[in-house]
């Protein structure tokens, strides 16, 4: 069983910064892809950005690419995601999403994710 806990929410102005971390425990898989997603109440949960392992190949939303950044640390236990010039549309709850053994084309569906975190709120609000 793997156990994922989400920290480095809160509320923020526009423009500001945050690193989310996710910790991974338990599990004994090599084959995987750390993610993130978002969620707002009444809409669906939306793909953020994936990191894989082994080899640290990156993903992330279009929309999204050049303001977030994902990254992990060395022994795979902690995966991170910066998030620069926020906005008010960041707004959400992050959730963290392990998926074992990962193809490329499943890496951004959340339905094929097989843990998740209990999530961390981002607001962005002056």
């Amino acid at each position: 069983q793997v156990h994922l806990v989400e920290s480095g929410g809160g509320l923020v102005q526009p423009g500001a910064s945050l690193r989310l971390s996710c910790v991974a425990s338990g599990g004994t898989s090599s084959s995987y892809a750390m993610a993130w997603f978002r969620q707002v109440p009444g809409k669906e949960r939306e793909f953020v950005a994936a990191i894989r392992r082994p080899n640290g190949a990156t993903f992330y939303a279009d929309s999204l690419k050049g303001r977030f950044t994902m990254s992990r640390d060395n022994a795979w236990n902690t995966v991170y995601l910066q998030m620069n010039s926020l906005k008010p549309e960041d707004t959400a709850v992050y959730y963290c999403g392990r998926l074992l053994n990962p193809i490329v084309s499943t890496i951004r569906d959340r339905d094929r994710y097989h843990y998740w975190g209990q999530g961390t709120q981002v607001t962005v609000s002056s």
